[in-house]
């Protein structure tokens, strides 16, 4: 039998989340049959899945040792994280092409863990659900900025901020060819080939298809490529790179959409190189983000 004690990043969840996040091991089948027989409890009373937990609550687990599990600290090495901004609550860093978001202690995830570890911000031990977790993703070959959250509350605010709009991304990126028109918006409806890794455009009646917007602007024209700056209206994957090389500009060094090979860019020319917090509801824990505008100066040189 083992007592754990509800903190404030665990308040707020459903029984069962919460239970699924601390017994990994436990199948889910397992789990809800324990909630049956009542071998866990609340305060010592029984309990139901969809109960939700608050600061302070003791959970009473009967069940075997074999589920429970020594959290380690993280291991991803954080020596060359560049970390942008950093509150008690938001940490902003500028993630490398090459190095994946999520999955293995070479991802981004993995170095910002490792780092609030060692600065002393986060500790896995003193944790019985929650671990520091990012707010928005970018795929491997794409560089920029990235965002992570050090506690529950925030985790929760930012996600409702991005979800309702309040947050502002924009992407630099190096397109092949001329651009009529300086300014301009790209619809389309695009699905993904999940045998591939790719996504194609799509007709709207194609069965998965998901519609994707852009608007994009021409900050330089070269003589065969143009510098833009592009700000999503919707979030899809490769969105940037189908929906530009559909329009017959494919990003410099993005072979897998069509691009030439290129001898300066080994990925695609591609930086989320500005983030805006431009909150117009009532913030609880990130009023220090309000009105606040981060961007990577020259991210190709």
């Amino acid at each position: 039998m083992k007592i754990v004690t509800i903190n404030e990043n665990d308040s707020g969840q459903r029984v069962d989340k919460f239970l699924s996040k601390y017994l990994p091991n436990m199948p889910k089948s397992l789990l809800y049959k324990q909630l049956r027989k009542k071998r866990i409890k609340r305060n010592k009373k029984a309990l139901a899945a969809q109960d939700i937990l608050c600061a302070g609550d003791e959970l009473y687990l009967y069940i075997n040792d074999e589920f429970f599990e020594e959290k380690e600290a993280p291991k991803g090495d954080f020596s060359g994280l560049s970390v942008i901004y950093e509150d008690e609550n938001v940490l902003i860093a500028n993630k490398p092409a090459g190095v994946s978001s999520h999955g293995g202690e070479d991802s981004i995830l993995a170095q910002i863990q490792s780092y609030l570890y060692h600065t002393g911000a986060y500790n896995p031990k003193d944790e019985h659900s929650f671990t520091p977790a990012l707010s928005n993703r970018l795929d491997k070959n794409t560089a920029g900025l990235i965002l992570a959250t050090k506690n529950a509350a925030a985790q929760r605010e930012l996600n409702e901020k991005i979800k309702a709009g309040e947050v502002t991304k924009q992407y630099l990126c190096l397109a092949h060819g001329t651009f009529k028109e300086k300014e301009g918006q790209l619809e389309n409806w695009l699905y993904i080939s999940p045998d591939e890794n790719r996504v194609f455009v799509a007709s709207k009646e194609k069965e998965g298809a998901k519609e994707a917007k852009l608007i994009y602007r021409v900050l330089e024209q070269q003589k065969d490529r143009a510098l833009l700056e592009v700000t999503l209206l919707s979030g899809r994957k490769h969105q940037i790179r189908v929906q530009l090389a559909h329009a017959g500009h494919p990003l410099v060094g993005d072979r897998k959409y069509g691009a030439p090979k290129d001898e300066k860019f080994a990925y695609q020319a591609l930086c989320a190189y500005r983030i805006t917090f431009n909150f117009t509801s009532e913030t609880k824990v990130l009023t220090a983000l309000a009105g606040k505008i981060f961007t990577i100066q020259n991210p190709w040189k």
